[in-house]
């Protein structure tokens, strides 16, 4: 099965409606909360416009050059789903997504995730030949079906397999004190490997849910950490 079967959806069967993504950009003061079955909406319509759209087919790269955000979860997901490699690398990828102003040369297409809290798209700012991602993969449905699935030795993440990497979050949720209902105060960003690992797919092992800080004020940790409830701290929160 592939790295979304193997550690999302048990949370998403588990508890759909409970927390799974909380996140917070300090540069423009908002705060957005996921449930699982939302995060596994977005993660379904990514997997069908994937396939459906771009012949994302088993083992094709998908580059992913996002921030860690909630868009991103949901692209991350969405590609494994659909049994695509995800990679840091454009050059060669049958999709590559980028943040507004990014660039991604050497891809097939170039999608641009908006990273609007909200989930709008880009409102007719000019993309220079990518398009909008946002835009586009909101018509697709909520649901997916695999055409197979996914060979525990299939590429997953760069090199590392499915199996390789499912393993390695274990790991590392056990190393960091991740388990269930543990709620996860994080600033690491998601590079790969070793980012996303610990910043997202180390939680989703563990069972718990994330507050993710990006542009983080300090000041306001004090304050995050009652109202949300924190119980773990990844990398500057700590």
């Amino acid at each position: 099965m592939s790295v979304t079967e193997a550690l999302f959806a048990p949370l998403l069967a588990a508890g759909p409606g409970r927390p799974l993504i909380t996140h917070y950009d300090d540069a423009d003061g908002s705060r957005v909360e996921l449930s699982r079955a939302t995060v596994a909406n977005w993660a379904a319509k990514t997997a069908n416009w994937l396939r459906d759209e771009h012949d994302v087919e088993p083992g094709d790269r998908v580059a992913v050059l996002l921030p860690a955000h909630w868009q991103t979860a949901g692209v991350l997901l969405g590609s494994w789903w659909c049994g695509a490699v995800v990679v840091d690398d454009p050059v060669g990828a049958k999709v590559a997504f980028v943040a507004p102003g990014g660039a991604a040369e050497g891809a097939d297409v170039v999608a641009v995730a908006s990273l609007h809290p909200m989930g709008l798209g880009l409102r007719g700012q000019e993309l220079g030949g990518a398009v909008d991602f946002l835009d586009d993969v909101r018509v697709h449905g909520d649901d997916f079906t695999p055409y197979g699935p996914t060979p525990g030795d299939a590429p997953a993440l760069g090199k590392s397999t499915v199996d390789d990497i499912v393993a390695e979050a274990r790991t590392r949720a056990e190393t960091l004190g991740i388990g269930l209902d543990t709620r996860v105060l994080s600033t690491v960003e998601w590079d790969l490997p070793d980012g996303l690992l610990n910043g997202l797919l180390a939680v989703l092992a563990g069972g718990g849910s994330l507050v993710q800080c990006s542009n983080l004020n300090a000041d306001l940790l004090p304050a995050r950490r009652l109202s949300e409830k924190t119980t773990v701290e990844l990398g500057g929160a700590a």
